[in-house]
């Protein structure tokens, strides 16, 4: 999965410089663009060739915990969740567009295994392959569809908002610090010049690893 991580950090990287004026300096707020990245990362790991539509499910997702933690810090009343309001209307549309969009990216994935043309490069590909040997032919065996769903959406509730905070944090912990970064960039390039990086040297960094922790 590394190269996954590596091409949308590039991708990343260069939005950064062509937002960036030639010779000049720019501003950018790199929280939301964590977001993108690991929503970027998240949907392309779980769902491989259909990230795109992943994507669609992470914007879904993005604003359906926007409108729950507006309910929240509305006054609380017996059975509001159940009232036509507009706010409650539009979430319970957005859960069924994103079950909607899972049950057919699943139901894709589903046809290529049985098909033998899919490839294991993805989370949702493993969990499918292990929910169909587990139940082989057993009815009562296995996962169910609706199980699969709520998998698929723990993908991203899990790891959105973890890695992005995680990976702004570092940023400002490192602007405060100035010498970490220039020691952290040393180190990355004398152990891999302008190449792209690779599993086994990156777990020799230690000034790199040592910023994360």
């Amino acid at each position: 999965m590394l190269p996954v991580f590596s091409t949308c950090c590039e991708e990343m990287i260069t939005r950064w410089e062509n937002s960036m004026p030639t010779g000049g300096l720019c501003e950018i707020d790199v929280f939301p663009e964590f977001q993108n990245l690991t929503g970027d990362v998240i949907s392309r790991t779980a769902f491989g060739s259909n990230y795109q539509e992943g994507m669609k499910i992470f914007q879904l997702q993005g604003e359906l915990c926007e409108r729950l933690i507006q309910a929240f810090q509305t006054l609380f009343i017996p059975g509001y969740w159940f009232l036509p309001t507009k706010n409650n209307r539009r979430m319970r549309a957005i859960d069924r567009e994103i079950c909607m969009i899972l049950r057919g990216i699943i139901g894709k994935k589903e046809r290529a295994i049985k098909n033998n043309e899919a490839s294991s490069d993805d989370l949702l590909g493993l969990l499918l392959e292990s929910n169909m040997q587990q139940a082989n032919g057993k009815a009562n065996l296995g996962m169910s569809i609706e199980d699969i769903i709520e998998e698929c959406k723990l993908f991203y509730f899990a790891g959105m908002e973890t890695t992005s905070v995680l990976l702004t944090w570092t940023l400002i912990v490192l602007s405060m610090h100035p010498e970490w970064q220039e020691q952290a960039r040393e180190e990355v390039l004398h152990q891999f010049g302008r190449t792209r990086p690779d599993f086994e040297n990156l777990s020799r960094l230690k000034i790199g690893n040592n910023d994360f922790v």
